[in-house]
């Protein structure tokens, strides 16, 4: 575990601890890369839902519909989390539900349409509630001036476990297309080796990972202002009752309510929601881009998207180091001009060189932003409250995830068909994060967040 520097852990904290931490980005990229990108997208609409008009519309409703199910929970079951420091064992149930999710996605076949998108609704909801989970040990791990290389640490990891996901998957298409095999058989199975994987490669966060917290709850079982009880938050969620939604929303309200003691961390909240747009777009489209505009093959496109994961992993762990060298805000400002850059190069570019020049901009600063992003909400939240605004980080995620592919959407709908078009409306996203991440004081929120500890 020599990769590791202790000098950037917290005291007590073992570098097998922060490798366990790391591996569960290695565990669920799989599932963003194999699932939500590459594979079954592409197969539930031209195989499942068999190339129906209404079958893009039907996916990306599912997707919007479990990024609304995150919105309404996740801030009460970070509150949770924090009050009863059990941000471990909720990841194992996350985990668990993302898994069987994954794999039920794998009994998908032509017609089953109903059944296919109550998998991906229940795989992305359970994907999204772990991804916030996990965030929320990072403080935990890191000192406050390493929280940048440490996070790098857990993007870049991740990325090798999405390249390993998708390698294998490829390998099985690959030798089943030789054998004549139709989509409907080969498919499946790249879904049970995404499944496998997450399972497999997440034991080492439940066998080694420490949950540090202790529980919020004040004397005589009241709690915290602004944190949920356990006999609510056991009422709100899965209830599927119209008072636990109520609650849930209220929950939801409190704590953004609560967020605004905390000034540069609500500003970063809209910050990341607009850059995090732009990056839901070429997360869930640059498939479509490659095919609709640069004419690529599948074999092209997943070439495409290992070089995508190949530069991620460089940008994550390269510019965790550099971040805090360069300070928080002056990093995420270089990824965000690094993402308008991409924007300008994929849309103006008539070239295969420079659309894959716009492919390795585009990794780099994916997995540089992203782990930006999260560090900076682990330096700007108080110690008492992580997964509860970690949850409204993932909240903003989820925002994000349908504003942005909904936006280009409409453009290319709107204009039929002019995907550079779309993808130049997309680089609007990155300048009004830039233009937010502007009024950030890193330093007023610091203290902020240390005076509220204290």
């Amino acid at each position: 575990m020599a990769i590791f520097d202790r000098a950037a852990l917290n005291p007590g904290v073992a570098p097998r601890e922060v490798f366990a931490w790391a591996m569960y980005d290695f565990a669920n990229s799989g599932f963003t890369t194999v699932v939500l990108t590459a594979v079954f997208n592409a197969y539930f609409v031209g195989v499942v839902a068999g190339n129906a008009p209404w079958a893009t519309l039907a996916w990306t409703a599912a997707l919007a519909l479990s990024s609304l199910l995150v919105i309404v929970t996740v801030p009460g079951i970070g509150a949770y989390a924090d009050a009863h420091a059990r941000k471990k064992r909720l990841l194992l149930f996350s985990t668990i539900g993302c898994v069987l999710g994954t794999a039920a996605l794998g009994l998908a076949q032509p017609g089953t349409v109903a059944w296919a998108l109550v998998a991906i609704v229940v795989a992305n909801y359970f994907f999204s509630i772990g991804d916030s989970l996990i965030a929320a040990f990072l403080p935990e791990l890191a000192r406050p001036h390493a929280l940048g290389k440490v996070s790098g640490w857990g993007w870049s990891f991740g990325y090798f476990g999405g390249m390993l996901a998708l390698g294998l998957s490829l390998a099985y298409v690959l030798s089943a297309k030789a054998a004549g095999r139709p989509a409907a058989e080969f498919v499946p199975v790249t879904m049970w080796i995404t499944a496998g994987i997450y399972a497999l490669a997440a034991v080492p966060v439940f066998a080694l990972l420490r949950e540090r917290a202790q529980p919020q709850l004040a004397v005589g079982g009241s709690t915290p202002q602004g944190v949920a009880s356990g006999a609510g938050m056991a009422s709100d969620v899965g209830s599927g009752q119209p008072g636990g939604v109520v609650q849930a929303l209220t929950r939801l309200r409190r704590s953004w309510r609560d967020s605004a003691r905390f000034a540069d961390l609500r500003r970063l909240l809209w910050c990341g929601a607009c850059y995090q747009a732009g990056i839901a777009v070429v997360i869930a489209l640059a498939a479509v881009y490659a095919e609709q505009v640069m004419q690529f093959t599948q074999t092209q496109t997943m070439a495409l998207i290992f070089v995508v994961n190949i530069a991620s992993v460089i940008g994550a762990f390269s510019f965790g180091y550099a971040q805090d060298r360069l300070g928080h805000k002056r990093a995420l400002a270089v990824t965000l001009l690094g993402w308008i850059a991409m924007v300008l190069v994929a849309g103006l570019g008539t070239t295969l060189a420079l659309f894959w020049l716009a492919a390795v901009l585009a990794g780099l600063c994916m997995g540089s932003s992203q782990s930006c992003g999260r560090a900076m909400v682990g330096a700007l939240t108080p110690a008492s409250r992580l997964a509860e605004f970690f949850g409204l980080w993932t909240l903003a995620g989820r925002v994000a995830a349908i504003v942005g592919p909904l936006t280009y959407g409409l453009v290319t709908w709107l204009t039929v068909g002019n995907h550079r078009l779309a993808i130049l409306v997309t680089g609007l996203f990155f300048v009004l994060g830039l233009l937010l991440l502007a009024r950030i004081d890193i330093g007023r929120g610091q203290a902020a967040a240390q005076a509220a500890a204290a």
